[in-house]
């Protein structure tokens, strides 16, 4: 194997690994909030990382332009659905754990917090 092939490599099992944390971390973790946070984070950079393995494995202008789209694409559409999820778990009332200590929405929304719903 070429040095380029043992990054690629290096780089797809990294990439794995990060996958296997963000399930193990979706298992564990406590709520939705925290396990939203967790398989977001993993999804975004352990795709970076197995694209950047398959640049490197198979090194063309054509796939790095392909792949240069496909992680734009993978990482801005993830930022908006970890968003867009996170809000519709909040207005859905998704409770938290008892370790949470501050709601930074609450000042925002105080029809929210402040009724005695």
């Amino acid at each position: 194997m070429t040095p380029l092939e043992v990054i690629a490599v290096a780089c797809a099992v990294a990439g794995s690994a990060v996958f296997a944390v963000g399930a193990l971390g979706l298992v564990r973790l406590r709520d939705f909030y925290a396990r939203l946070h967790g398989i977001s984070i993993s999804a975004a950079l352990g795709t970076a990382l197995l694209l950047l393995g398959l640049l490197l494995w198979f090194p063309s202008p054509a796939n790095a332009l392909k792949i240069g789209l496909a992680l734009l694409v993978q990482l801005a559409t993830a930022a908006v659905g970890g968003n867009a999820l996170a809000r519709a778990g909040y207005l859905d009332r998704t409770p938290v754990t008892a370790d949470t200590r501050r709601d930074d929405l609450a000042a925002a929304d105080p029809e929210r917090h402040g009724s005695g719903d």
